[in-house]
């Protein structure tokens, strides 16, 4: 039988190469789309193992004996999904790999936004705190006050396994959760604890806390926009760690620049990466992080072995 030839866009964690090479497969680890050798190794090769980078038809064109596409993580929106059905190629994922990385992101910059971290740290560092007086009451006089988790409403859009974990993580800390997924099962819904809604305004009109958890296409793009930005009650934050695009960013900055929302945690943009002078980045009260929810060693190690043992299954099928 001949070597199984697996191309790697970018390197992976070192346990997922092993676990190929352990398997018999000669693995060739490329240093992104623009490495020269890009061209000759598609050419020899039976699966391309991608993570975020784009994955269109003419990339595809160069693999004349592709059999598998693997992405390293859960979405399959960087992959021309049409272009590799039209040539039988199998894609395959990690579905649940990142799933509680993602949800911890969310968790934790609901603590930073909820509790004021930026504004404070930014305020003591310069000088905002010199008052021979106790720091607490400074604090209050300053507008600082933060809130509490528990007792705060979550809307999820999305109940997918990232959705449900950042819901059982909210619940634990005596939040509410609801949800809005017409793809969900209400019942199931119930049994995690979490309220189904059928109506997405009803949603964002109802959370303290609105987290997206929905895929990227033209079917979502925008779906977070001036409109229903403008329904979420004032004192509110928004986290988007799903895609970018699903936000309009200018109308999210007027948001918190106006104070009605107490701030926003952005961690996708479209495109990607974001230019320096992307106003997002530079906005006090929007904690900007570069598509970082998954990024933790944990996760990173099980999206590598993961993708690699999709892609050794698929190929012996």
């Amino acid at each position: 039988m001949p070597q199984l030839r697996v191309v790697l866009q970018e390197s992976i964690d070192h346990d997922g190469v092993a676990r190929l090479e352990k398997a018999g497969a000669d693995v060739t680890v490329l240093d992104g789309v623009e490495d020269p050798r890009l061209s000759d190794a598609l050419s020899q090769a039976d699966a391309l193992i991608v993570r975020s980078t784009r994955v269109d038809e003419a990339l595809i064109a160069l693999g004349p004996g592709l059999r598998v596409i693997g992405r390293h993580g859960a979405g399959l929106d960087n992959i021309d999904l049409a272009a590799a059905a039209r040539r039988g190629i199998r894609v395959v994922n990690t579905p649940r790999a990142n799933t509680e990385s993602v949800a911890d992101y969310v968790i934790a910059a609901t603590f930073h936004l909820l509790r004021r971290f930026d504004a404070a740290r930014e305020q003591l560092s310069n000088g905002g705190f010199s008052e021979p007086s106790s720091l607490p009451g400074q604090v209050q006089r300053a507008g600082l006050l933060g809130r509490e988790i528990r007792g705060a409403r979550f809307g999820l859009v999305g109940a997918g396994a990232i959705g449900r974990a950042v819901a059982g993580k909210a619940l634990a800390l005596g939040a509410t959760v609801e949800a809005y997924d017409p793809f969900a099962d209400p019942a199931a819904l119930l049994d995690a604890g979490i309220r189904p809604r059928e109506d997405l305004d009803a949603l964002i009109a109802h959370s303290d806390v609105l987290s997206l958890h929905l895929p990227g296409g033209p079917e979502n793009l925008g779906i977070i926009d001036a409109r229903r930005i403008s329904l979420l009650p004032r004192g509110s934050v928004l986290i988007n760690a799903a895609r970018g695009g699903l936000v309009d960013h200018s109308a999210l900055i007027e948001a918190v620049r106006s104070r009605r929302l107490l701030g926003a945690a952005v961690d996708v943009y479209d495109p990607e990466p974001p230019k320096q002078d992307e106003p997002i980045l530079h906005e006090p009260n929007i904690l900007a992080t570069p598509h970082l929810a998954a990024m933790t060693e944990d996760a990173v190690r099980r999206m590598a072995v993961d993708v690699a043992d999709a892609v050794l299954r698929a190929l012996s099928e």
